[in-house]
């Protein structure tokens, strides 16, 4: 394994903003992993795990210790043949994840197709427990291997397998990026799907995608209707994210960004009803639907662009997506600082109109 000095970070992004890596490093196999973490410990370097890029917001100081990109590759799959356990989909962290989905399509294994055309590694998934159009990655996820690398009670890292209940999955949220920030490095994500599942159709903009392809089709509306195959959900999926400017597209401005920047709230009923009487102060019906147990779940799409921010809003080299309020882009020459400038902006402004601290998604490196 190579250390590299200076390695600017920017084009390892998907927003494309962010200072140089001291040291960087790739990690093509555990024996790279362990070797890099030891490089960092010897020179008491901060040590930043980078997958695929496609949710950070580097500072345009860069990052002062060593960046470790993990691209440990290989996918294997072992079917279990106790009926209906489905297939074991080991998966290496630097996997690229639509790929990964890809690949499960074409093996008619459901379970994760409509997380396609999400950007990024594999071993980022668990990271955020990441979810689309009905699915989150906990849904299927079965185990964790990583590299316990703060184990206070450890005179050396190990390799550990953290299954599910250990992962502490929540929304946008596991122990990776909460309790246990910054101890594990991913190596290995398993996955099980089963082989000829039905595909996921909960959310409301695929079932109106097949009823309007269905009616553009000239079908009529008391034919009896076929599911749609995986293939075609994943299509579909691809297509809805495309024209959100959420499938990365090369040359495509509304693509240069680090996907959806803020999470949707999830409100407690008091706090619900205070936005309710908001809203119909100024004649507006919230979208929203059921969150977990007593907590409503808001668009924060919806909020962004009932407090001023339209799609298409421009800050400079810092912008919104013209197809996705939550998209933040940059314009083209765009510094980190803009972005983070535009965000504190929006955050400011849903809450002086809703009372609502948005909290972004991606995470700030080097800040």
């Amino acid at each position: 394994m190579t250390i590299q000095e200076n390695v600017p970070l920017a084009p390892l992004t998907t927003l494309q903003v962010g200072g140089p890596a001291r040291y960087f490093a790739e990690a093509k196999s555990e024996d790279d992993v362990r070797e890099a973490v030891d490089f960092a410990k010897s020179r008491k370097l901060p040590l930043f795990v980078l997958g695929g890029g496609s949710n950070l917001v580097i500072a345009d100081s860069g990052w002062p210790g060593l960046v470790l990109r993990i691209a440990i590759g290989g996918i294997t799959s072992n079917a279990d043949d106790a009926a209906g356990n489905g297939v074991l989909f080991s998966v290496g962290a630097g996997v690229d994840w639509d790929d990964f989905v890809a690949m499960a399509v074409a093996q008619n294994c459901a379970g994760v197709e409509c997380l396609s055309g999400i950007p990024g590694s594999v071993g980022a998934t668990p990271v955020q427990n990441v979810g689309a159009y009905g699915q989150e990655v906990r849904d299927t996820i079965e185990s964790v291997r990583a590299l316990d690398s703060r184990n206070p009670y450890l005179k050396q890292d190990r390799v550990l397998v953290l299954p599910k209940l250990a992962c502490g999955f929540e929304y946008r949220r596991s122990i990776f990026n909460g309790a246990e920030r910054g101890r594990y490095i991913i190596l290995q994500v398993d996955y099980r799907l089963h082989p000829g599942g039905a595909p996921s159709l909960k959310y409301a903009d695929l079932r109106n995608y097949f009823e309007h392809d269905r009616a553009h089709s000239g079908e009529h509306s008391s034919e009896p209707r076929e599911t749609p195959s995986l293939a075609q959900t994943r299509e579909a999926v691809r297509e809805i994210r495309r024209g959100k400017g959420m499938l990365i597209v090369p040359g495509n401005d509304d693509c240069r960004s680090a996907g959806s920047f803020f999470k949707n709230p999830a409100l407690g009923e008091a706090q619900f009803k205070e936005m309710v009487e908001r809203a119909t102060a100024r004649g507006l019906q919230i979208p929203s639907y059921p969150a977990l147990e007593a907590l409503r779940k808001v668009s924060a799409a919806w909020l962004v662009e009932h407090s001023g921010f339209a799609k298409g809003y421009t800050a400079g080299a810092a912008g919104i997506s013209r197809k996705h309020a939550l998209a933040l882009i940059n314009r083209g020459d765009a510094k980190a600082n803009d972005i983070i400038a535009l965000k504190n902006e929006i955050q400011h402004g849903v809450e002086k109109a809703w009372g609502i601290r948005l909290e972004p998604e991606p995470v700030f490196v080097g800040f």
